[in-house]
């Protein structure tokens, strides 16, 4: 059974810092690419950042040179630091990890639940 667990969110002033944290349990296949995604009310889910199995990182431009995305491949977890929190930051954030299945190579996508991160100014 696949479970993804996602901790960090809360209410935090303009200008302060949270720390989303995401561990998986369950994935018997190699872990591809682990990010984070976020949805606001009104808009669509979109990609924060992500990173790949070798270290590779990808930022959304809203998030470059504020949040930083990282991995541990050992325990299965990645992490994403947000500094200078702004609160057109204010969504419902979504762990995602692609994983490949060895034998048919096709990917394997895995959500988390979601938490929520409000930015007040």
């Amino acid at each position: 059974q696949v479970q993804l667990v996602e901790s960090g969110g809360g209410l935090v002033q303009a200008g302060g810092s949270l720390k989303l944290s995401c561990a998986a349990s369950g994935i018997i296949f190699p872990i591809n690419t682990m990010g984070w995604y976020r949805q606001a009310p009104g808009n669509q889910r979109e990609l924060v950042a992500a990173i790949t199995s070798g270290g590779s990182t990808d930022y959304a431009d809203s998030a470059k040179g504020r949040f930083t995305i990282s991995r541990d491949n050992a325990k299965n977890t990645v992490a994403l630091q947000m500094n200078s929190l702004k609160p057109e930051d204010t969504a419902v954030y979504f762990c995602k990890i692609t994983a490949q299945h060895t034998r048919n190579k096709v990917p394997l996508d895995y959500w988390g639940q979601g938490t929520q991160v409000t930015v007040s100014s």
